[in-house]
């Protein structure tokens, strides 16, 4: 009986997203290193200063391509999504992660040039990539759970996503290296790189269970709390400047950790670090553990503070943290830098979390699919703007782009400070009248 009920949970358990979330973020965090070395290893003979101003310009090229490409394909797979087919801006864009491991592992054994990655960045971004594809499991999470453990569940998710990393981040280093006679670095880590994303993506085709919402339950508008009674049209015009301010702290806080992060990686293997390519696999390991701290933070901080207070406590910590990377020179520095960020994952899925609690559920999918559509295009602005910065600062200050980005998650705690404060306030007279107005017309 016991086995039986193990079995049984067993089968539950990957008719869920997690699994999903797990297979799938394995594999990209495989494929990252993977990636980063591949294009080192076709600088190799520039100097070190030509080497970084190379792997620069390439990656902010690819990344420009993976930000602006998946725009128009991730709303046309939103609305899909809102209309039904919840699969699918979770499987199409499992398809895309696939062919672009795959382009990758035949630039390596076909010794093809780097170039064709952004081929493959463009199959990757019409396919939705990671713009259709975590609003999709966002949406799916926010559908499976109630408004007020809502966040909570997100963070969960989060953290699986996180500990996948940490776990396939530690291992790729060392796997990257493994090869025989006959095939080279970075083969071995890619075929595995491959079957985890075919997993993932077998696992939301076939095996991904959908809550299916009734209609009566997508009219209702779950809202943020001191909004439980009124007319309908007050609650509009309140959640429509939440929305707002909930959309410009994400703007914000999303381009100060995206434009760090898109420097970080190469930044270490500069000197003084310089790094190889299972501390490379350390380091992002590292970022990884944020996940897990945040998700632990979260769920300490909930008990007695609420969901805005724990934006801004994530806000600072990431500040704090990538403020003093600025000034590493020695790889325990790097990791002490890194340990002051250990909230720094808390903001955006909890925003995302009050983003959801301000719009009906038919609204839900399209919502989330809209900031991050924002966010990929703020990254338009503050990727090309990192790289210049941080090329034209090597020379005597390469850590300032991180005092830039730390200055930028301080702007986006303003956003969030309003909204705090408009939920400390009272109901004003005029929107006291207005419901006793409208209460003598009913």
């Amino acid at each position: 009986m016991t086995t039986w009920s193990w079995c049984q949970s067993a089968f539950g358990v990957v008719h869920r997203v997690e699994p999903l979330v797990v297979l799938q973020q394995l594999g990209t965090s495989l494929f990252d290193t993977a990636l980063l070395m591949v294009v080192k290893d076709r600088c190799a003979n520039a100097t070190e200063d030509d080497q970084q101003r190379a792997m620069s310009d390439f990656y902010m090229v690819y990344n420009l391509i993976v930000q602006l490409m998946p725009i128009v394909p991730a709303l046309l797979l939103a609305k899909v999504g809102d209309r039904g087919w919840r699969r699918a801006p979770v499987v199409v864009p499992l398809c895309g992660y696939l062919v672009s491991t795959v382009a990758l592992l035949q630039v390596v054994l076909l010794q093809l040039p780097i170039q064709v990655m952004f081929a493959a960045a463009v199959l990757l971004g019409t396919s939705g990539g990671f713009c259709a594809y975590w609003p999709g499991v966002m949406t799916l999470v926010s559908l499976g759970s109630e408004a007020e453990s809502r966040s909570k569940v997100m963070m969960r998710v989060e953290l699986m996503y996180g500990v996948a990393g940490l776990l396939g981040s530690l291992l790729s280093g060392h796997v990257f290296l493994l090869y025989s006679s006959s095939i080279g670095h970075g083969t071995v880590l890619l075929s595995v790189c491959t079957l985890l994303h075919l997993l993932s993506l077998i696992q939301a085709t076939m095996l991904l269970q959908v809550r299916q919402v009734s209609s009566e339950q997508e009219e209702s508008s779950p809202l943020l709390p001191h909004s439980n009674s009124g007319p309908p049209e007050m609650f509009s015009r309140k959640n429509t400047v939440n929305v707002i301010l909930l959309f410009s702290a994400a703007i914000l806080y999303g381009s100060s950790v995206g434009g760090a992060i898109e420097i970080l990686g190469i930044f270490v293997i500069k000197e003084p670090l310089h790094w190889n390519v299972t501390q490379v696999g350390y380091g992002n390991a590292a970022g990884f553990a944020i996940f897990l701290t945040s998700f632990l933070g979260a769920l300490a901080f909930r008990r007695c503070v609420s969901d805005v207070t724990l934006i801004l406590i994530g806000m600072i910590s990431f500040a704090t943290g990538i403020y003093f990377m600025s000034l590493v020179t020695t790889s325990y520095m790097f990791y002490l830098s890194r340990s002051l960020t250990l909230f720094a994952l808390i903001p955006l899925p909890t925003i995302r979390s009050l983003l959801s609690q301000q719009v009906s559920t038919s609204l839900c999918g399209i919502t989330l699919t809209v900031l991050q559509l924002v966010l990929r295009f703020a990254a338009l602005a503050y990727i090309p703007a990192f790289t210049k910065l941080y090329q034209r600062t090597l020379g005597w200050f390469p850590g300032f782009v991180f005092t830039i980005s730390s200055i930028l998650a301080v702007l986006g705690m303003f956003p969030i400070s309003v909204i705090a404060w408009r939920r400390s306030q009272p109901i004003s007279s005029e929107e006291t009248t207005e419901t006793r107005h409208v209460d003598e017309e009913e």
